[in-house]
């Protein structure tokens, strides 16, 4: 009988964040997978967790999906961690899921921390509708990923590193339009956790004016309310045209 892969969320920043259950399932299952031995070691020895850890990261996932889907084959039960967050969003993960569905073997992935919901969340921008984009392309392809998001018609929820973030807000001006509003989310659930929101200007402004640290999340307002909030006129128009 196979066994279970287990897609396991661990902290973005507040290590308080880690479920009862995710602890219990790293202590249960034959091994760990995670993106790099030492970060890992680190966190499971705060949770007294003590079980074999292996790399599974971008430059070998292809080489060791085989032998994981072997070891499940053969009964193991298996976790897979990243650094931080749930395992692929944006991270390894979706390799291992794809050869376990093609094999029919059981996935369970545990609810947990990851950074997109809570930034989407307290952006106060539409969120019944949106895009999850992860990371623009670094160079080939950027301006055409731009110009296809432009073109979706929800919110549009975006990953960015600090080194990057001041080029990225001024290409969102350029293809989403100098009145777009936007939330800017970073350091989530640690000690400097902070969202601004405003204009693209007033957020070119905002990140313009001090360095910025820690990994952003970007939520564009791009859905129709926007487009509807845009055609309304103003109060002042509206009574303007009624004296005509």
């Amino acid at each position: 009988m196979s066994g279970i892969l287990y897609f396991v969320p661990t902290p973005i920043g507040n290590l308080e964040d880690m479920t009862f259950r995710a602890i219990n399932v790293l202590k249960d299952v034959d091994y760990i997978l995670c993106e790099d031995t030492r970060t890992s070691g680190v966190l499971l020895k705060h949770y007294e967790v003590v079980k074999p850890l292996k790399a599974y990261h971008l430059h070998n996932e292809h080489h060791s999906t085989r032998k994981i889907i072997e070891d499940l084959k053969n009964g193991q039960n298996v976790a897979i961690i990243t650094d931080a967050g749930t395992p692929g969003i944006s991270d390894p993960g979706y390799l291992l899921a794809k050869a376990c569905a093609d094999e029919h073997i059981e996935m369970i992935c545990l609810p947990g921390a990851t950074a997109f919901v809570p930034a989407l969340v307290v952006s106060g921008l539409p969120n019944h509708d949106f895009y999850f984009a992860g990371f623009l392309p670094q160079k080939k392809g950027r301006q055409t990923k731009l110009k296809q998001l432009a073109e979706e018609r929800k919110t549009i929820v975006l990953y960015e590193s600090p080194h990057k973030i001041n080029t990225t807000l001024e290409q969102i001006k350029e293809f989403f339009g100098e009145h777009t509003r936007i939330s800017l989310s970073r350091e989530i659930s640690k000690k400097f956790e902070e969202t601004k929101r405003g204009t693209i200007n007033e957020l070119i402004e905002f990140s313009k004016s001090k360095t910025l640290k820690g990994e952003i999340v970007l939520v564009v307002n791009n859905s129709e309310i926007k487009e509807e909030e845009n055609e309304k006129p103003s109060s002042k128009n509206k009574y303007k045209n009624i004296h005509k």
